[in-house]
């Protein structure tokens, strides 16, 4: 009896074991997609009784590490699966050092302060930066949250999403006018996000704060995934818009160095 019980214990055991790496190599495939992605696509890879990557498929997405298209034709990463991913990027020690010390050498080279910046729900979070020398700077920290509709980065992510989710996004925000220069109309919003999307550069010009410019690039892992924004902003009485797109052939060699970090 003692070893029927054993052996069904390891019976469980693997059972367990294998589920688990259903499931992770799941993610791993929908992660690696460019585009939406079917559980029978999936399954091309993984070979799967088609009950087994269905009822897995259903299970992740219900725990939020999956998302459906809004057509239901295919999965993308759900909520928990991107901060799962971000979390790597964010808080493994060694990639911080790497991150901070490109970062620092980027803002040497443009002489602003630069940032990296990733997306939670309608607002943008800091969650590095590098402040330059002068004086006269704007003070933002790590951490700081700022709305999507009228930063640099919050476009940028805003033009990376699928028209289906970002139209969703853009009716349930609040659009506060900041500044003169704040557009409050999403139409006009949706329009500027075609010419971001076409250029992938994010442009601020003095939208969110006045008196401050900036201008941002993506962050995609290999799989051409956006996950986050590198940004560098300036006074516009130091720096006007034209000196700042100047910038972004190096705020793309830097983004390039900080995707390389974590592939390494």
């Amino acid at each position: 009896i003692i070893r029927i019980a054993q052996m069904q214990t390891s019976s469980d055991a693997s059972e367990k074991s294998s589920s688990a790496l259903s499931a992770l190599s799941t993610l791993e495939a929908v992660a690696a997609s460019p585009t939406p992605i079917t559980a029978s696509e999936i399954n091309q890879k993984l070979r799967l009784p088609k009950p087994t990557i269905h009822r897995l498929c259903l299970m992740l997405e219900k725990e939020g590490f999956l998302q459906p298209r809004l057509d239901g034709n295919g999965y993308l990463p759900g909520n928990r699966l991107s901060k799962m991913s971000m979390g790597i990027f964010c808080n493994n020690e060694h990639l911080k050092t790497e991150r901070h010390s490109i970062l620092q050498r980027l803002s040497d080279k443009v002489g602003e302060t630069c940032n990296i910046s990733i997306a939670d729900g309608s607002e943008m979070i800091y969650f590095d930066r590098v402040e330059t020398h002068w004086p006269l700077r704007v003070q933002l920290q790590i951490n700081d949250r700022v709305p999507v509709y009228c930063t640099a980065s919050g476009k940028l992510f805003l033009s990376n999403l699928p028209s289906a989710k970002r139209n969703r996004l853009i009716s349930k925000l609040i659009f506060e006018e900041r500044t003169p220069n704040t557009s409050i109309d999403g139409d006009a919003l949706k329009v500027e996000l075609k010419r971001i999307r076409r250029e992938d550069i994010g442009i601020d010009n003095e939208e969110f704060i006045q008196g401050m410019i900036a201008v941002s690039v993506p962050l995609r892992n290999p799989e051409g995934q956006f996950f986050g924004a590198l940004a560098m902003h300036a006074p516009s009485a130091r720096m006007d818009m034209k000196k700042a797109l100047e910038q972004v052939p190096s705020l793309q060699i830097a983004a390039a160095e900080l995707i390389q970090t974590m592939n390494d």
